[in-house]
């Protein structure tokens, strides 16, 4: 059996992590997307806020998960549909090298506005990165609209989600 002060211990373990588990999915829809400034693999300084104005797919992974390679397929299919709605694409990998990125990037079809950027731990602070790959829809006055969480998200939801989102044509920027 277990005493009285052992289970009040596990119970209040348990009210800690359910009171904090909606912290693992740190940016809800209708929340400001934290900016931040970070190298992109050829060393240029890129900034979120660089982008205010136009649509941002944020996609947060590693070169080394196979998620995160299914998610960069499944964006590389609206490669299209991401140029025609001028949408940045900031592909943030979270502590890997420029030489793993150049390697995962070297057969790689990348959509046209796409920024290749290497993440010192900043990002994934800021986002509250636990689950990867990590895809966020930022829109013209940088406010994120969806956020994948870390579940499955297909070229259809990529493409029907940019849709949706899009500034009026006057008010894309460069």
């Amino acid at each position: 059996m277990m005493d009285c002060s052992k289970r009040v211990f596990i119970f209040s373990i348990f009210v800690i992590i359910v009171s904090y588990s909606s912290s693992v999915f740190a940016i809800e829809a209708g929340q400001p997307a934290p900016d931040f400034s970070l190298p992109s693999i050829s060393g240029e300084e890129v900034r979120l806020s660089d982008f205010e104005g136009r649509l941002v797919l944020l996609k947060l992974g590693t070169t080394w998960c196979p998620t995160c390679k299914q998610l960069s397929a499944e964006i590389s299919r609206v490669g299209n549909v991401l140029a025609e709605n001028n949408v940045a694409f900031l592909d943030v990998f979270l502590k890997d090298s420029v030489a793993m990125v150049e390697e995962y990037l070297e057969n790689t079809a990348n959509p046209k506005n796409f920024h290749a950027l290497l993440d010192d731990g900043q990002v994934a602070r800021s986002y509250n990165i636990y689950l990867i790959p990590r895809l966020l829809l930022v829109d013209a006055d940088r406010v994120v609209r969806f956020d994948s969480a870390g579940r499955s998200v297909s070229a259809d939801e990529i493409a029907a989600m940019v849709r949706a989102h899009r500034p009026p044509v006057a008010a894309q920027g460069s």
